[in-house]
């Protein structure tokens, strides 16, 4: 039997790895070992460890990382703490490979601990492009440190190719988070209010706002424009999900938090809403807006309007249902505006998602099923003519 280990340390990362988690654990040839981290064990994030063991995932392993302390060097620390904690768990228990997905210091701190130990890493949604977050040098570092890639889009195929990784280990097999699109049973809108005890009402904004870690611009993390913006619309309901563990994170949830508490009947602000009800308000949600990659991903699959702010997601590609702004009071107002316009709100039936067909899940666990680690061995450097 394959032993296949899988990290995940945030409610986003585990909501894309799912569909391959779980196809994992009923392989035949397979066995899981799942090792949760990161903001899954802190309660001011939700407590969604507690969601993967609802799932019915038996969780292999917990490696406690977070510090009360979330300012660039506290997350650093965070950091090391998390290599030791899967350098510890990964020799009491050696898989066969480690999967790990994107680009957070969580997942670095793995394939760094993998790496070492000669641990063959798969990497997904490498390649891919974020010019204003940290995790875009975090991305490509794991990049070059796995054995094995699967690509969300056949551009970032050939970035990986440009950045020397063999084209015999790039597999593009689109983006796991369009499998729970298509395949996920969704709560209608009855359901998903008496779960949040909260009506979203005839108009409903998503929201999600995240810091911006290699911002040049103080005013990126500073809410207040975006909540101005959002007062212009009294009569849109506000479900507003709390941003992943990173530098300064407490800062933007304590804003949250107050503005919340000031539009009690308007507004709700919560640490996670968990993959099938996220995924079920988008099939009600009038816009999402912020700074998320799951607004560039998934939410055109359900040709509504993504705003999204800054720089955050800078370099991904992206369709013409999103509209990007800065992250003032004026430029959000005319990106809230035009979004909720006629003649955009018509062009909408008309975007097709790039980012794969819904299969992503089948592609990476046949992949992993057909390939040795032996196959996954020393890498070589491929050098490419580059004009």
């Amino acid at each position: 039997m394959k032993q296949i280990a899988v990290m995940t340390g945030t409610r986003a990362d585990y909501g894309l790895l799912q569909p391959i988690i779980s196809l994992i654990e009923h392989h035949p040839e397979m066995t899981l070992q799942l090792l949760v981290t990161g903001s899954h064990l802190s309660s001011q994030y939700g407590d969604t460890w507690k969601q993967i063991e609802q799932d019915g995932f038996k969780i292999s392993a917990c490696i406690p990382i977070l510090t009360e302390d979330d300012s660039p060097a506290g997350i650093a620390r965070s950091t090391g703490k998390a290599v030791l904690g899967f350098a510890d768990t990964l020799s009491d228990d050696t898989p066969d490979c480690l999967v790990v997905l994107g680009d957070r210091y969580e997942a670095l701190a793995a394939a760094e601990a993998a790496l070492l130990m000669a641990i063959p890493i798969v990497h997904i949604h490498g390649g891919e492009l974020t010019e204003g977050a940290v995790d875009d040098a975090i991305r490509h570092a794991i990049s070059k440190m796995a054995s094995l890639h699967f690509v969300s889009h056949q551009q970032y195929a050939r970035r990986l190719m440009q950045m020397g990784e063999p084209e015999d280990r790039i597999m593009v097999t689109g983006a796991p988070g369009i499998d729970n699109i298509l395949n996920m049973k969704k709560m209608n809108k009855a359901e998903i209010e008496r779960s949040l005890n909260f009506s979203l009402g005839e108009s409903c904004f998503l929201v999600t706002y995240h810091p911006v870690t290699r911002s040049t611009n103080n005013n990126d993390d500073d809410l207040q424009g975006l909540f101005e913006s959002l007062d212009k619309y009294p009569n849109s309901q506000i479900v507003w999900t709390y941003p992943n563990a990173d530098a300064n994170s407490q800062y933007l949830i304590d804003q949250i938090k107050s503005y919340a508490f000031r539009n009690k009947n308007r507004v709700m602000a919560l640490p996670s809403l968990g993959q099938r009800r996220y995924i079920s308000m988008l099939s009600h949600a009038d816009l999402v807006i912020g700074n998320s990659s799951s607004g560039i991903i998934e939410v055109p699959s359900f040709k509504i309007p993504t705003i999204n702010i800054g720089d955050r997601q800078k370099g991904r590609i992206r369709v013409n249902s999103i509209v990007d702004c800065l992250p003032t009071r004026s430029s959000i107002n005319s990106a809230i505006e035009m979004a909720l316009s006629k003649d955009f709100q018509a062009s909408l039936s008309k975007v097709v998602n790039p980012y794969g067909d819904g299969n992503s899940a089948d592609k990476i666990v046949n992949a992993l099923s057909s390939i040795s680690s032996k196959d996954l061995g020393r890498k070589p450097f491929v050098d490419r003519n580059i004009i």
